[in-house]
């Protein structure tokens, strides 16, 4: 990642260079100009999830957020989240140095059945550079990945279920086929129930996450989940890479499903640029 500027940062890591002087006879406020690629742990404190989390036993009186659901995404400048049927055609270097210190930072990464078949899902690993903060924190050296499946239609012989280094997490309706369910545990992964039918309920899905001690949670889509985690109001922050690129056709928006009766408005907490990509963060309100 080369040449990546905070152009509007309101959660500015403190490893991170002071704004530049004001060029004489300006009057606007400053922009922070780095020159050079970010480190690791600086992108690390950017993206740091809010502190303090509730963990599981703390007291019900506490103030502090029980989980933080955040989701990332890329999309083209006309709204496509895919190319050919993937992200990786418009993502970017950066957006992938990205896309690891968000895993790097998460206890679970959740994602929908489709995505993780197109994607070709495989366990996340874990990273040298991220191994004194998560042990600091209290983490597994690596994320959990957790999917989202109905069906439970999952090929349950990929290494995604049998060789991870976090057993991989499946959740899934009361309704879903039984011998599915032991196909599943049978392969080593664990079966969530997080709705009372066949599909999954957003909140019961981040409460029972949560209820595991796995508060600080990511999403990587698809769009079908990440608009059923908007329209079920669990969503908190959305990390979207704007990508400086046209693809017209047809292809999927970062989310999918009904239209929200009324719009939900998020508050932008941070920009930076990379060779035109733009990486965003914008918060709940």
């Amino acid at each position: 990642m080369r040449r990546l500027f905070p152009v509007t940062d309101r959660t500015a890591p403190a490893a991170a260079p002071a704004p530049q002087a004001r060029p004489e006879g300006r009057s606007e406020a400053p922009v922070n100009l780095v020159d050079r690629e970010w480190t690791l742990d600086e992108l690390a404190e950017a993206y740091a999830y809010p502190a303090p989390l509730t963990t599981p036993g703390a007291p019900a009186t506490s103030d502090a957020p029980r989980r933080w659901l955040r989701a990332n995404m890329v999309s083209t400048l006309d709204g496509a989240a895919q190319h050919d049927g993937r992200s990786q055609a418009i993502s970017s270097d950066a957006d992938m140095r990205i896309f690891g210190t968000l895993r790097g930072l998460a206890d679970v990464v959740i994602a929908g059945a489709e995505t993780v078949r197109l994607e070709g899902y495989r366990p996340a690993r874990a990273r040298d550079a991220f191994a004194a903060r998560r042990a600091a924190d209290g983490q597994a050296p690596a994320p959990a990945i957790a999917v989202v499946s109905a069906s439970l239609n999952l090929d349950f012989s990929l290494p995604l279920f049998t060789s991870p280094l976090v057993p991989t997490l499946v959740l899934t309706g009361a309704a879903a086929s039984p011998d599915r369910v032991r196909d599943a545990e049978k392969a080593g992964a664990r079966v969530i129930v997080a709705g009372d039918g066949p599909g999954v309920e957003p909140d019961r899905a981040v409460t029972a996450l949560a209820d595991l001690g796995l508060v600080r949670q990511l999403t990587e889509g698809g769009p079908r989940l990440l608009g059923q985690f908007a329209a079920a109001g669990v969503l908190d922050e959305l990390c979207l890479t704007v990508a400086p690129l046209l693809t017209v056709g047809s292809a999927q928006r970062i989310t999918g499903g009904p239209v929200l009766p009324d719009p939900e408005r998020f508050a932008l907490a941070a920009v930076l640029e990379e060779a035109g990509f733009l990486f965003t963060r914008y918060r709940r309100i």
